[in-house]
């Protein structure tokens, strides 16, 4: 009955097993099963007389301990037993023999559910003191128990884990869910304002906060300052409110600033700063978390303002600013192209629109969004028509009956039957770059004020396509180098920093050309560049997606590979080495350094990685070159 109870009650990772997925997780594993195993076989007389060692499937040596002396301090028996356990481990039997005085033995160790090679497990004494086979089998299946018990232990640290960031994230969230009902509860800017900063001084105990408000507000509280544009390029406050975004920046003393707009659904009404000294823990600071707050509190603020004021923004201030805060939320042109279209058919209660760019390569107007299908991808001279019309006078248009005037013809107004048409010009740098037609079917249905509110709203789309198309092309020149197309140095720089806050380990490999300069001398800087882009692509192909690969400078290029240790990293080295050396035409060769992180580690920062790494790769270099080193992490 008790064993029909265990077995209905089983817990469900005891006959869990490892996998190739854990094999980063194994050498610690080794090292503590190990020592827990030495724990209980202090008592044995074999433990007492020889000396015990356990090894990996790669024949790497995780610990010994025993009474007799270390043998990895003696070279030739070391070598002794690395072959008798490397000979363990491929004929997966148990391997005996003496060598200067010495018994050895080895034996494997399997899985717990398979017949695969977990390590195994060598036992080095006096000559004149051999272990008995069954013996050493026997302790071997006791360090497997320990091992899997070892094992076992990480699944119940992982949920613990998870447990305790529940937890954490559902007290978070029942704080921020009364801190958001308390200033929903206020009906008067100052009341808002106290409840916001109570708040976060509840949340953030160890941080220090400061409003910034863009429009004047007398209150006792010295944390709320006036919003001063002074050297906007270096102020956080000044950038975030500009820019409507989050901004960040660290002093010389590592205390982190971060700067949030205080928004409503209206307007921007001034920012949020929090400042949290160096030491203190950096997830004190909830990111989501406070945005959340300050979004909630930029709405409370708003609602409270509106209160105050007694009356409504009159609807053409209310579009103007809705549709300028929509269109600066993205960066992407075709969502900004389509946004444009879908609010001005309903700010104008239109039937159509269409919303052309100038191509200026080509010399065409190009249809980039409309209500229409048949014109999705219709392009138009800039002498044609109504828009060749606003190309040549840079003015905007209102016409009341098309099919009576009819001024020039519009294959627009033709085939849609609109008869009323307002229509505007898209400035970039003072020239056209493109055409904003919104028309009805009905005469005279657009009024002057309409007319008058399209210019408006044509110099915010223009501005928010001119910031689309700089930040586009900007990004793609900052962070990709034109010849290879990888990364340039410094993204990869940002993303390992960025990486090494959230990450627990990773690493870097440098892969140098070999003789990159004889290969210029004898075919020409033009074969060297065509031998970089060839390298370049061999090592595109060979990572994953997530990893990062740059241009570290001249022929050197760098990998970083986030959430991999040494081992894995060697093994991409070398398919990378062998690619080159095979797909490159003329053939060349390369060398790489390896190096790692730990989150453990006394110093974990870009620069040390970079430096071991480069080490390694000079290493490899005097060693002959087209080969690879691991540095060492210390």
């Amino acid at each position: 009955m008790d064993n029909d109870r265990k077995e209905s009650h089983s817990i469900w990772f005891a006959n869990e097993d490892i996998h190739d997925a854990d094999e980063p997780y194994l050498p610690a594993i080794f090292n503590e099963s190990f020592l827990d195993w030495t724990a209980e076989a202090l008592s044995l007389a074999a433990f007492r007389m020889g000396r015990y060692g356990v090894f990996d499937k790669d024949a790497n040596c995780h610990g010994t301990a025993g009474g007799a002396e270390d043998w990895t301090a003696l070279p030739t028996i070391a070598a002794a037993v690395q072959r008798e356990a490397a000979e363990a481990l491929r004929d997966e039997n148990m391997h005996v023999s003496t060598f200067e005085g010495w018994f050895i033995a080895a034996t494997p160790i399997f899985r717990r559910n398979s017949a695969a090679i977990l390590g195994a497990l060598v036992y080095v004494g006096p000559a004149d003191f051999p272990l008995a086979e069954g013996e050493l089998y026997a302790q071997a299946l006791h360090y497997r128990s320990c091992f899997y018990r070892g094992f076992e232990q990480v699944y119940v640290k992982d949920l613990l884990q998870e447990q305790q960031r529940n937890d954490r994230e559902s007290s978070r969230r029942d704080a921020l869910f009364l801190a958001a009902k308390r200033l929903y509860d206020q009906i008067d800017v100052s009341s808002v304002l106290n409840e916001m900063l109570h708040s976060l001084e509840l949340l953030y105990p160890h941080s220090e906060f400061h409003l910034y408000l863009s429009q004047d507000y007398v209150d006792g509280d010295p944390r709320v300052r006036p919003l001063v544009f002074k050297n906007t390029a270096h102020d956080i406050v000044a950038k975030a409110f500009l820019d409507g975004k989050p901004a960040t920046e660290k002093d010389r003393d590592g205390n982190m600033r971060l700067a949030i707009p205080l928004s409503g659904k209206q307007a921007a009404y001034g920012v949020l700063c929090i400042t949290m000294a160096a030491g203190k823990r950096q997830d004190d600071l909830d990111l989501p978390a406070f945005l959340l707050l300050a979004d909630t509190a930029g709405s409370a603020f708003e609602n409270a303002k509106l209160y105050e004021q007694s009356n409504l923004l009159i609807n053409e201030l209310r579009l103007i600013n809705e549709m300028t805060k929509r269109l600066n939320q993205s960066l992407r042109l075709k969502e900004i192209f389509q946004f444009a279209t879908s609010e001005l058919l309903t700010i104008f209660e239109a039937d159509y629109c269409c919303v052309l760019q100038l191509n200026a390569e080509k010399g065409v107007f190009e249809v980039k969004s409309s209500n229409i299908p048949s014109m999705a991808s219709e392009t138009f001279s800039p002498e044609y028509g109504f828009c060749g019309m606003i190309y040549r006078t840079k003015e905007p248009l209102i016409i009341s009956d098309y099919w009576n005037t009819r001024v020039v013809s519009s294959k627009l107004m033709d085939n849609t039957g609109s008869r009323s048409l307002i229509a505007a010009p898209i400035f970039a740098d003072g020239e056209v770059v493109g055409v904003i037609l919104v028309t009805h079917k009905l005469q005279n249905f657009f009024s002057y004020e309409n007319y008058k509110l399209l210019q408006v709203m044509s110099t915010h789309i223009g501005l928010a396509l001119t910031n689309a198309s700089l930040h586009s092309e900007v990004r793609r020149m900052v962070i990709t180098d034109n010849l290879t197309g990888l990364h340039a140095r410094h993204y990869l720089d940002e993303q390992i920093q960025r990486r090494q806050r959230k990450d627990p380990f990773g690493s870097l490999i440098l892969v140098d050309i070999d003789y990159f300069k004889k290969v210029n001398d004898t075919f020409g800087h033009q074969v060297g560049d065509r031998i970089l882009v060839q390298v370049s692509r061999i090592i595109s192909n060979a990572i994953r997606q997530n990893d990062i690969a740059a241009r570290w400078g001249g022929e050197e290029l760098a990998i970083y590979l986030p959430g991999v240790r040494t081992e894995l990293a060697l093994r991409i080295a070398e398919r990378i080495r062998m690619q080159v050396a095979e797909e490159t035409d003329p053939s060349v060769t390369v060398s790489c350094g390896i190096s790692e992180w730990t989150f453990d580690q006394d110093k974990v920062s870009v620069e040390s990685l970079f430096y071991r790494a480069d080490m390694a790769l000079y290493e490899a270099k005097n060693k002959g070159r087209n080969r690879i080193i691991a540095g060492s992490a210390s």
